[in-house]
């Protein structure tokens, strides 16, 4: 680019996965992010739900089958279909609706075959103590794994989605980077991944060339969304021209931020619009470093 030059116009990124009427988790908080960082944004929601199920039981309107794929078919169509730079896919309402993400992916690629897709496999968390669990119907989670997972070109599992997706064992970092590399997609983000560091907070990349992990201190009890917001993050920052380690950890910074200026404001929920400079230019360190291959092979 010249000097003075303007910059290239973002493309726009399409968002597939749920949407709450409260809070910033999944589709609200990708939006949010994705927009405030200059990208506009198709969104095509899942299920609508009032708030997060963590905080109580509410009513869940998922969209027939038919008339999802349907809508999807729609977009599939689009003449406009070639403005997508990217697209992202997280929760599924139902297990039918991951054929119809798929086709709509494929159908943006042929669009536009540089267009990276993200699936983040919203699928189960580890509990601690108890151990991990499934959230979803394991049907869901079955059509994540089959059906998206194998078309992206980037997942973003955390530690225990990544052992349910591999069969494997994710209780080290190099058990998460060996479970990570048999998934076989170019770049791999396992966010919770196992931290070297006691009370710290890890993302593990295993990417085209090589592994680097970030990590940063842990933040007790902190509100839901940071899996969505990484995944976002991330992808906007390689959209936007950075490498891979620069790019995990400027989107570790922001989510650290963020999660650490919500809590101290006593915040259920992330505050990403009163604490959006953190999404946009966070300023808190997060240490990084690469990862030997060797030992997670052998």
């Amino acid at each position: 680019m010249q000097p003075g030059a303007p910059e290239p116009r973002k493309k726009p990124v399409l968002v597939v996965t749920s949407q709450v009427v409260r809070g910033g988790i999944s589709g609200r908080g990708l939006t949010f992010t994705l927009e405030r960082l200059g990208h506009a944004v198709w969104f095509l929601p899942t299920v609508l739900l009032p708030w997060h199920p963590g905080h109580g039981k509410a009513t869940r309107i998922v969209p027939p089958a038919g008339e999802f794929a349907a809508i999807a078919a729609d977009l599939a169509a689009s003449p406009r279909l070639d403005e997508i730079g990217a697209v992202v896919s997280g929760y599924l309402g139902d297990p039918d609706q991951a054929a119809a993400i798929a086709r709509l992916v494929k159908a943006v690629k042929a669009a536009n075959p540089d267009a990276p897709y993200l699936c983040d496999p919203i699928m189960g968390d580890d509990l601690g103590d108890n151990g991990g669990t499934l959230y979803v119907p394991k049907a869901t989670a079955q059509a994540i794994r089959d059906e998206l997972v194998p078309l992206a070109d980037i997942v973003t599992p955390n530690a225990f989605e990544l052992g349910w997706l591999t069969d494997r064992e994710v209780t080290s970092e190099m058990q998460a980077l060996a479970a990570a590399r048999t998934l076989g997609n170019e770049r791999v983000l396992v966010t919770s991944s196992p931290a070297l560091r006691r009370n710290a907070i890890a993302n593990l990349l295993a990417g085209p060339r090589g592994a680097v992990a970030a990590e940063h201190a842990a933040i007790p009890n902190p509100p839901h969304g940071t899996g969505d917001l990484i995944a976002g993050l991330f992808l906007t920052n390689l959209l936007s021209g950075l490498n891979d380690e620069d790019a995990l950890k400027r989107a570790s910074a922001s989510v650290f931020e963020l999660v650490a200026r919500s809590v101290k404001k006593g915040a259920d929920e992330l505050l990403f619009a009163e604490e959006q400079q953190s999404v946009v230019k966070a300023m808190a360190l997060v240490t990084s470093r690469r990862v030997l291959e060797t030992k997670a092979r052998a």
